[in-house]
């Protein structure tokens, strides 16, 4: 297929377009920068300049393609706070995909975030409800729900669409997430912490497995499905400070949840939420088994400290 994708140079779309060169399909990139052109190229894609405000640039990049993988968002000005104006752009960007695509039947598949199920495991049906919805457009971890409702609504207007939800953290080699702040944050406190007990968990997933199932989503998943690209159910929040404490040489200690702020900042929300989700549906639909090292394995390898 020629597969247009947009965020294609960032963190997980750097990693689906060597997946999808790799299994044959020709790739098409939108970048907004020099620096994203020219790694886009050097990849082996192909460049169409523009960025996510560009429509008629998306609208023709999407009608001259056989699928569409949307990975681009606005974070700079969601994590500033402008989380209406991040959500407003992303709708945008899919219903002018959508139109595109609409009743050919062709794939289009964008990336979300696995939903916060309080007291059990997150599953691919969850998060699908008008609370959860409502929540999502004033809520930073959530402020692509609404969106991914109006791409799993293409399928009545005949388009192949999924959304792959991303666990809280794809690590690996060059990761600037959530796992690097929060070393970041041990290093400047001299102690590696968690919040309360530290039972609450993080599922996690090497981005590279989350790339093979962008392109399992591309090729053959069915219209309307939510998928999640979780390789780890969940990884208690304690463990993970625990190796960051043994990696630099820190205490590791508990924070009252009512210190968390002072102490984490922005992260004291996400750190402190319970993240837990299966993959078990996806893996039964699609045949995803993921093959990358896990979380603790991957911070053990030393690359996160360097």
């Amino acid at each position: 297929m020629r597969v247009f994708v947009t965020g294609a140079s960032g963190w997980i779309g750097s990693a689906v377009v060597p997946e999808l060169i790799g299994a044959g399909h020709q790739v098409v990139g939108l970048a907004r920068s020099d620096a994203s052109a020219d790694a886009l190229t050097t990849a082996g894609a192909d460049v169409v300049r523009g960025t996510l405000d560009d429509l008629d640039v998306l609208r023709g990049a999407a009608a001259d393609s056989d699928g569409v993988v949307h990975l681009a968002f606005k974070h700079d000005i969601a994590f500033s706070g402008d989380f209406k104006g991040a959500g407003e752009a992303d709708r945008r960007a899919v219903e002018v995909i959508g139109e595109a695509l609409a009743g050919s039947g062709r794939p289009f598949t964008i990336a979300s975030g696995t939903p916060a199920i309080p007291g059990r495991v997150a599953t691919e049906r969850d998060g699908h409800d008008p609370d959860h919805a409502a929540a999502a457009r004033g809520n930073a971890q959530h402020v692509r729900a609404v969106t991914a409702e109006l791409t799993l609504s293409l399928a009545a207007r005949g388009v192949r669409s999924s959304v792959v939800r991303l666990a809280p953290t794809n690590h690996g080699e060059g990761d600037n997430g959530f796992v690097p702040a929060l070393i970041g944050i041990a290093r400047e406190k001299g102690v590696s912490a968690y919040i309360g007990d530290g039972t609450n968990r993080w599922s996690a997933a090497h981005r590279l497995d989350s790339a093979h199932l962008f392109r399992l989503a591309l090729e053959k998943a069915p219209a309307g499905s939510t998928l999640h690209a979780v390789a780890e159910e969940g990884v208690p929040v304690r463990d993970i400070a625990e190796v960051i404490g043994r990696r630099l040489g820190l205490p590791v200690r508990s924070v009252p949840a009512a210190e968390s702020g002072a102490h984490f900042t922005w992260l004291a929300g996400p750190f402190a939420d319970n993240r837990a989700a299966s993959s078990a549906l996806t893996r039964e639909l699609l045949g995803w088994r993921p093959l990358q090292p896990g979380l603790v394995e991957d911070l053990e390898q030393g690359h996160y400290f360097k």
